[in-house]
């Protein structure tokens, strides 16, 4: 019993130890894969005697301006993906808008004939009732 707890133990700790390996070299590659990914960031520039100055200029530019779109890239594109979407948005609002407004526009003309319709029934049955009491008299 005691040796089976043993070699339980031992596999086990074999398969963390394989875990950690797994985890620790992934690790080492993404380090890697962020040092290389930075890496023309820390080239020396050129000093003034050796180049011109504009072309130092321009590589700072460039530099900068890919750092820029590499940067920015994804978030310009998920700004642009939600305003395209929320510009969809106002026109569906829009047209709902419109269409609420017809709608209610439609239940006031019917609420006016509905009441147009009572007023009349009501007239008519105050004239009936008129002449049956003028009946009902003489």
């Amino acid at each position: 019993m005691n040796a089976t707890n043993r070699t339980e133990d031992v596999e086990q700790t074999a398969e963390v130890d394989t875990n950690l390996a797994a985890v620790s070299e992934v690790e080492a590659g993404i380090r890697d894969f962020v040092r290389n990914d930075i890496a023309y960031l820390r080239r020396p520039v050129a000093s003034p005697e050796t180049a011109p100055v504009e072309a130092n200029t321009d590589a700072t530019v460039n530099n900068v301006n890919s750092l820029i779109q590499r940067v920015a890239g994804t978030s310009l594109a998920e700004i642009e993906k939600l305003i395209g979407e929320l510009e969809s948005l106002r026109d569906l609002l829009h047209a709902e808008g419109q269409r609420v407004q017809r709608e209610i526009s439609g239940y006031a003309q019917l609420s006016q004939a509905a009441m147009k319709s009572t007023r009349m029934i009501a007239d008519n049955v105050s004239q009936w009732k008129r002449a049956a009491d003028g009946l009902r008299n003489s």
